[in-house]
């Protein structure tokens, strides 16, 4: 899986983070959100190719009970080659000790989860700032109240 370098540090400049999040896409994440949300994940990795940020990922975690992963990106010239089961299983192993580690996957995306070790939920709900877009994508279901 070539020569990557691995840090597992905050990096000093936001933009390449940000960059990486718009072409591999997971959306707009601006430096200035990034530099509130990475530094509050207790875990992260940032992987590169000589100088270029070529994958990414974090997980939100309280040390004992439950960790989150979250924003797991790879540069689209990478991807295929196993980097971002790399980056994943990168974190599952930081979070191990944890009671439960937690993802959500985009509709699609569940077989490389589960190839990975995760397991569906049948109980997982959520409150988006944006409910219509996750509905919209698949991520979030209406279902009919329950009295």
């Amino acid at each position: 899986m070539g020569e990557y370098r691995w840090a597992y540090e905050d990096p000093d400049d936001w933009e390449p983070l940000s960059e990486l999040y718009r072409i591999a896409p997971l959306g707009t994440k601006p430096p200035e959100y990034l530099s509130v949300v990475f530094p509050g994940s207790r875990y992260k990795c940032l992987v590169h190719d000589g100088d270029e940020l070529v994958g990414a990922g974090r997980a939100v975690a309280d040390g004992l009970d439950v960790a989150y992963i979250a924003d797991v990106a790879v540069h689209p010239d990478h991807q295929g080659r196993g980097l971002g089961g790399a980056i994943i299983r990168e974190l599952v192993r930081l979070a191990q000790g944890h009671r439960k580690i937690v993802l959500y996957a985009n509709p699609g995306t569940e077989g490389f989860y589960e190839r990975l070790g995760f397991h569906h939920m049948r109980t997982a709900m959520a409150i988006f700032e944006d409910a219509e877009r996750a509905v919209e994508t698949g991520v979030l279901e209406r279902r009919p109240s329950s009295p």
